[in-house]
C-alpha cells in the first residue's frame, strides 16, 4: 500500500510517516520546499507550488489514499496577509489536488483530511458532537468551514471523504505545549482569563494513530480528534505545573494583556470548546492517553 501525504514534514505528519513505515505502508509526500525532497523506496518526496497551481503528477503513482494535513500555522500573528495565507494554504491545496485527480483520472479512493474543532462556537456549557450545525463566527470558524467545503468537493469525484476535527495537539517537540510550559519553568505559570474555558486536547501519538485508523478502517464522515476527557484551562495549568513540579503563584492572566501581546490570535487562549470523542470510540478506536496527567507525564518527564 502507498499513501500520498500533504504536510508530511510537519508535527503530525512526521508521526504518521513513522506509523506508516512500521506498518509497511509506503509514503509519497508533497512539499513546497525542494530542500525537503527525498527519494527512498518507502518515502518519496514530490514538489508542488499550490500558489501557482504547480504539482508533480508522479506523486500520485500507486496511490489510492490521501492523508491531507497541509495548512499554514495558526500560531503566528494574524495580520490580514497572514490570515489570507492561513485560509488559502488549506483551500487552494485541496482544490489543486482534486483538479489533478480529475484531469488525470487517478484512481484515488479515500481522502482523510485534517480539520479543526475551531468550527464549533465558544461555549462554557455545550458538549459538541459532530452533528452540531452552527459554525463559529470567528476567523477560525470561517476558515474551517471553507476548508471542509474544499475537502467535501472530493465526493463529486467518487472519493470517500473523512474529516478529523483536531483539538489542542500535545507534543513536547512543537505546537502549543512548549509555549504553555515555558513560563512555568521560570515559576511564572498562570491560567488565562477566568480559567473556566474548556480545552479539548489530544496526545500527538494518539492523533497519528487516529489518522491511521481512519485510513485502515475506510472511515467516512466527520470525527472529532480529541481525547475523551477535556479539561478547563485552570486544570490544564495546574496539572502541567504538577508534572513539572513547579509552583503556581501568579494570578490569572487577563484577556486584555494577551490581546496586547498577541493581537487577534489571543482568542486561541480564551475560546472554550468542550468536544466529544464518543463517535470515534464507538468506531472501535482506543486512546492510549485518555486523561491529561498521564499524557503530560509521557511528554514532559
Amino acid at each position: 500500500m502507498r499513501v500520498l501525504i500533504t504536510g508530511a514534514t510537519g508535527l503530525i505528519g512526521k508521526e504518521i510517516v513513522k506509523l506508516c513505515h512500521e506498518d509497511g505502508i509506503a509514503v509519497n509526500y508533497l512539499t513546497t520546499s525542494k530542500s525537503k525532497l527525498q527519494a527512498q523506496d518507502n518515502y518519496k518526496g514530490f514538489y508542488w507550488n499550490p500558489k501557482i497551481g504547480e504539482i508533480d503528477k508522479a506523486s500520485f503513482d500507486g496511490v489510492d489514499t490521501i492523508i491531507n494535513l497541509v495548512g499554514a500555522s495558526i500560531s503566528k500573528r494574524w495580520t490580514s496577509s497572514y490570515k489570507k495565507e492561513v485560509l488559502e494554504s488549506r483551500t487552494h491545496t485541496a482544490t489543486l489536488l482534486k483538479r489533478t485527480i480529475d484531469d488525470n483520472n487517478f484512481p484515488v479512493k479515500h481522502m482523510v483530511s485534517a480539520s479543526a474543532i475551531g468550527i464549533y462556537p465558544s461555549s462554557l456549557v455545550n458538549y459538541f458532537e459532530e452533528d452540531f450545525d452552527k459554525v463559529s463566527d470567528t476567523f477560525l470558524g470561517k476558515v474551517v468551514e471553507q476548508w471542509e467545503t474544499a475537502v467535501d468537493a472530493f465526493k463529486t469525484s467518487h472519493i470517500d471523504v473523512c474529516k478529523l476535527r483536531i483539538g489542542l495537539v500535545l507534543s513536547e517537540k512543537d505546537g502549543a505545549l512548549p509555549e504553555i510550559i515555558k513560563p512555568m519553568k521560570f515559576g511564572a505559570g498562570a491560567a488565562f482569563g477566568t480559567g473556566d474555558q474548556w480545552q479539548s486536547w489530544i496526545h500527538v501519538e494518539d492523533l497519528a494513530r487516529l489518522f491511521m485508523y481512519a485510513v485502515k478502517q475506510g472511515l467516512i464522515g466527520v470525527y472529532n480528534a480529541v481525547a475523551p476527557n477535556p479539561v478547563t484551562n485552570t486544570e490544564l495549568t495546574k496539572i502541567a505545573a504538577k508534572v513539572l513540579k513547579k509552583p503556581l503563584v501568579l494570578p490569572n492572566i487577563p484577556k486584555f494583556a494577551m490581546k496586547l501581546t498577541l493581537g487577534e490570535m489571543h482568542m486561541l487562549l480564551f475560546e472554550s470548546q468542550r468536544v466529544s470523542s464518543l463517535k470515534i470510540e464507538q468506531e472501535g478506536f482506543d486512546f492510549t492517553f485518555a486523561n491529561l496527567e498521564p499524557a503530560l507525564k509521557d511528554l514532559l518527564e
